[in-house]
Protein backbone atom coordinates (compact mmCIF):
# COMPACT_ATOMS: atom_id res chain seq x y z
CA UNK A 1 0.00 0.00 0.00
CA UNK A 2 1.46 3.72 -1.15
CA UNK A 3 2.51 5.81 1.76
CA UNK A 4 1.65 9.33 -0.31
CA UNK A 5 -2.19 8.91 1.00
CA UNK A 6 -1.43 9.90 4.29
CA UNK A 7 -0.99 13.40 4.40
CA UNK A 8 1.24 14.18 7.09
CA UNK A 9 2.00 17.60 8.79
CA UNK A 10 6.05 17.98 8.55
CA UNK A 11 8.11 19.13 10.73
CA UNK A 12 8.55 22.18 8.84
CA UNK A 13 5.23 23.42 10.13
CA UNK A 14 5.46 21.48 13.56
CA UNK A 15 8.84 23.33 13.98
CA UNK A 16 7.29 26.83 12.95
CA UNK A 17 4.70 26.48 15.27
CA UNK A 18 6.93 25.60 17.97
CA UNK A 19 9.31 28.22 17.24
CA UNK A 20 6.12 30.73 17.19
CA UNK A 21 5.15 29.38 20.80
CA UNK A 22 8.58 29.75 22.37
CA UNK A 23 8.69 33.37 21.06
CA UNK A 24 5.44 33.92 22.54
CA UNK A 25 6.53 32.70 25.76
CA UNK A 26 9.90 34.28 26.20
CA UNK A 27 9.36 37.43 24.87
CA UNK A 28 9.79 40.67 26.89
CA UNK A 29 9.65 43.39 24.05
CA UNK A 30 13.46 42.46 23.28
CA UNK A 31 14.54 40.50 20.28
CA UNK A 32 15.56 36.16 21.44
CA UNK A 33 18.73 34.60 19.76
CA UNK A 34 17.46 31.89 17.70
CA UNK A 35 20.41 29.36 18.93
CA UNK A 36 18.14 30.30 22.63
CA UNK A 37 14.97 29.17 20.96
CA UNK A 38 16.51 25.97 19.10
CA UNK A 39 18.29 24.93 22.35
CA UNK A 40 14.89 24.79 24.40
CA UNK A 41 12.76 23.31 21.64
CA UNK A 42 15.75 20.63 20.85
CA UNK A 43 16.26 21.81 17.29
CA UNK A 44 18.63 22.21 14.84
CA UNK A 45 19.68 25.40 14.23
CA UNK A 46 20.31 25.16 10.51
CA UNK A 47 16.87 23.90 10.17
CA UNK A 48 15.39 26.81 12.07
CA UNK A 49 17.50 29.04 9.95
CA UNK A 50 15.63 27.71 7.04
CA UNK A 51 12.37 28.51 8.28
CA UNK A 52 12.53 31.71 9.71
CA UNK A 53 12.75 33.20 6.50
CA UNK A 54 9.56 32.04 5.94
CA UNK A 55 7.93 33.68 8.59
CA UNK A 56 9.90 37.02 8.37
CA UNK A 57 8.45 36.92 4.87
CA UNK A 58 4.93 37.16 6.05
CA UNK A 59 5.89 39.44 8.72
CA UNK A 60 4.40 36.89 11.53
CA UNK A 61 8.03 37.47 13.13
CA UNK A 62 10.84 40.24 12.83
CA UNK A 63 14.57 39.64 12.83
CA UNK A 64 17.44 41.28 14.30
CA UNK A 65 21.03 41.28 13.27
CA UNK A 66 24.12 42.00 15.44
CA UNK A 67 24.31 41.99 19.05
CA UNK A 68 21.26 42.32 20.71
CA UNK A 69 19.73 39.81 18.09
CA UNK A 70 17.45 37.60 17.43
CA UNK A 71 13.20 37.34 16.87
CA UNK A 72 10.73 38.17 18.14
CA UNK A 73 6.40 38.28 17.33
CA UNK A 74 5.41 40.70 14.96
CA UNK A 75 1.71 40.57 17.30
CA UNK A 76 -0.18 39.30 20.40
CA UNK A 77 -0.09 35.03 20.46
CA UNK A 78 -3.94 35.44 20.30
CA UNK A 79 -3.29 37.04 16.29
CA UNK A 80 -1.46 33.66 15.22
CA UNK A 81 -3.79 31.48 13.61
CA UNK A 82 -2.49 28.16 13.67
CA UNK A 83 -4.30 27.44 10.45
CA UNK A 84 -2.77 30.27 8.32
CA UNK A 85 0.77 29.03 9.84
CA UNK A 86 0.20 24.99 8.83
CA UNK A 87 -0.55 26.26 4.88
CA UNK A 88 2.39 28.44 4.97
CA UNK A 89 4.78 25.84 5.96
CA UNK A 90 2.98 23.54 4.17
CA UNK A 91 1.53 24.87 1.48
CA UNK A 92 -1.85 23.26 1.56
CA UNK A 93 -3.41 20.37 4.46
CA UNK A 94 -5.46 19.24 1.69
CA UNK A 95 -5.61 14.76 2.35
CA UNK A 96 -5.46 14.20 -1.56
CA UNK A 97 -3.47 15.46 -4.39
CA UNK A 98 -6.24 15.93 -6.13
CA UNK A 99 -7.43 18.68 -3.90
CA UNK A 100 -3.99 20.36 -3.91
CA UNK A 101 -4.36 21.16 -7.91
CA UNK A 102 -7.33 23.66 -8.35
CA UNK A 103 -5.93 25.12 -11.14
CA UNK A 104 -6.06 21.82 -13.26
CA UNK A 105 -8.81 20.00 -11.44
CA UNK A 106 -8.29 16.11 -12.05
CA UNK A 107 -9.93 14.60 -15.24
CA UNK A 108 -12.50 12.17 -13.16
CA UNK A 109 -13.79 15.08 -10.80
CA UNK A 110 -16.83 15.24 -12.50
CA UNK A 111 -17.88 11.93 -11.88
CA UNK A 112 -15.57 11.06 -8.73
CA UNK A 113 -17.60 9.63 -5.84
CA UNK A 114 -15.24 10.34 -3.36
CA UNK A 115 -14.05 13.43 -4.55
CA UNK A 116 -17.17 15.27 -2.51
CA UNK A 117 -15.83 13.30 0.75
CA UNK A 118 -12.30 14.60 0.57
CA UNK A 119 -13.08 17.96 -0.07
CA UNK A 120 -15.17 18.13 3.35
CA UNK A 121 -12.71 16.70 4.97
CA UNK A 122 -10.35 19.13 4.02
CA UNK A 123 -12.97 21.68 4.60
CA UNK A 124 -13.33 20.29 8.69
CA UNK A 125 -9.45 20.08 8.73
CA UNK A 126 -8.99 23.70 7.81
CA UNK A 127 -11.64 25.02 10.08
CA UNK A 128 -10.36 23.19 12.96
CA UNK A 129 -7.15 24.87 12.83
CA UNK A 130 -8.06 28.07 12.21
CA UNK A 131 -10.13 27.78 14.86
CA UNK A 132 -6.78 27.40 17.09
CA UNK A 133 -4.45 30.21 18.29
CA UNK A 134 -0.87 30.22 19.43
CA UNK A 135 -2.32 31.64 22.33
CA UNK A 136 -4.27 28.81 22.71
CA UNK A 137 -1.41 26.49 22.48
CA UNK A 138 0.18 27.80 24.98
CA UNK A 139 -2.24 26.92 27.24
CA UNK A 140 -1.06 23.55 26.55
CA UNK A 141 -4.00 22.59 24.57
CA UNK A 142 -6.63 23.60 27.52
CA UNK A 143 -9.27 24.09 24.53
CA UNK A 144 -9.25 20.82 23.76
CA UNK A 145 -10.41 19.06 27.43
CA UNK A 146 -13.61 19.02 27.76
Amino acid sequence: MSNKMNKLISTRGRYALRVLIDLAEHQNGGFIPMKEVAGRQEISLKYLEKIMPVLIKEKLVEGMSGKGGGYRLNRAPEEYIVGHILRLTEGTLAPVSCLECKDSPCARAAECKTLPMWQKYEEMTNRFFDGITVADLIMNGNIFSE
